[in-house]
């Protein structure tokens, strides 16, 4: 009876915690991508180039980026739960305010201020999901939640590109930060104590509290998985960043039929990281790299037909198809770190792999917007081609089976 009962309540918890998480990461990539479906029109009223309003996206990237490893700690040190609403909550209002800027420089410092709020949320989410998930759970839930982060990519442009027509883009600003705070509610109110630490700790790993997270900082999976994901994520902001913009200055789209283009390679891109967690699990799962290069070489080569597509259409299913492949490989450069930390350290391993992945968010928009200004769109999209690359190139030289933190040390010991 208490085994039933047991079971019946994780069941419960990991269900609602996944609910509410993927919730929240799907409106998380909503807010985050309209500001490339609103970048023409942003930028035609201020008058920038492409290089600047590649700059406009940075300017959250950056703040993202320094923020990830001050997320990680504060997750580990003050909890899950109250960082997550925090952060909902402000991300939401500077969203708000975003839709009132008057010029570059206004917009350039609520960017920022947004990237901080939502840098505390992923140390903090992936912290709730460790503490409300079995070790078979974990897995699942990090592919899940992978996974909403495109669908959130990919409901953003169809979203948002009528909102913005209909309305304008500042009230499309003002709209999704209401929505924002309506989420911010209902997480405060229905997530779900942690578990039991015995049902969410890897069998035979020493007592969490006493492993020093400067061990995490040390670890050389997670270091290279931060490396591998700053390579890897280039596709992804990239794409987010400039195909709007591609699809409406190159091809002659419209913005709603822009940002229904960009739309569809995230949402298959969704597909593919589910794909991916399953052939992990199943096959991949001691040698991570027998699935990770071979998929990302794959999504390179196809982004040089994609470069010298003609039509809108053959753009986007190669761009759709690249965007794929990639999606196979997000598991085994991300998941991984998930499996081997202790509960009471993911904030903070998590912060340092997310900080690699934020990196792109900074240098891809920038890059890409100082290459076509310069050469050209395809320099620009030909710049992701050979990030990829790199990613595969490290995973390839990557060996990832069994790797673990060590021993537990003296809590006295604990700093490096």
């Amino acid at each position: 009876m208490g085994t039933s009962s047991t079971s019946a309540t994780v069941r419960r918890t990991e269900r609602t915690t996944l609910t509410l998480l993927v919730g929240v990461f799907i409106i998380d990539y909503i807010d985050r991508v309209m500001i490339a479906v609103a970048l023409p029109l942003i930028g035609a009223e201020f008058g920038l180039s492409r290089t600047t309003q590649g700059l406009v996206v940075s300017a959250f990237a950056i703040a993202y980026l320094i923020g990830q490893l001050p997320g990680g700690l504060l997750a580990d040190r003050v909890g899950a739960r109250p960082l997550l609403v925090i952060s909902l909550v402000a991300w939401s209002v500077f969203t708000a305010a975003t839709g009132f800027a008057p010029g570059l420089a206004v917009l350039l410092v609520l960017r920022a201020l947004f990237g901080v709020a939502q840098a505390l949320f992923p140390g903090a989410s992936f912290k709730a999901l460790a503490e409300r998930t079995t070790q078979a759970g974990r897995s699942r839930g990090a592919g899940l939640i992978l996974a909403s982060n495109s669908v959130g990519a990919g409901l953003g442009p169809l979203i948002v590109a009528p909102l913005v027509v209909a309305a304008g883009w500042r009230h499309t600003f003002w709209i999704v930060a209401a929505a924002g705070l309506i989420v911010g509610i209902a997480l405060w109110k229905l997530l779900p104590p942690p578990l039991p630490r015995a049902l969410t700790e890897p069998e035979g790993l020493p007592e969490p509290a006493k492993v020093p997270v400067s061990r995490v900082f040390r670890n050389g999976l997670v270091i290279r998985c931060a490396l591998m994901f700053a390579f890897f994520n280039m596709l992804a902001y990239g794409m987010i960043t400039w195909v709007p913009s591609y699809l409406v200055e190159a091809k002659g789209l419209s913005l709603v039929a822009a940002g229904v283009s960009a739309a569809i390679p995230q949402l298959v891109n969704a597909v593919g990281v589910m794909i991916g967690g399953w052939l992990m699990s199943r096959w991949f799962d001691r040698d991570a790299r027998r699935l990770v290069v071979p998929a990302l070489v794959v999504a390179a080569v196809l982004l040089v037909p994609m470069l010298l597509a003609e039509s809108a259409t053959m753009f986007t299913v190669l761009q759709t198809l690249a965007m794929f492949f990639s999606a196979l490989a997000s598991i085994g450069i991300v998941g991984l770190p998930l499996r081997v930390l202790p509960r009471d350290l993911v904030g903070s391993g998590m912060g340092l792999v997310n900080t690699g992945g934020q990196l792109a968010g900074v240098l891809a928009p920038l890059v890409m917007g100082w290459l076509a200004d310069r050469f050209g769109f395809a320099a620009a999209f030909g710049f992701l081609a050979v990030s990829t690359l790199a990613a595969a190139a490290i995973s390839l030289t990557t060996r990832s089976q069994r790797v673990r933190l060590g021993d537990p040390v003296p809590v006295k010991d604990s700093v490096a």
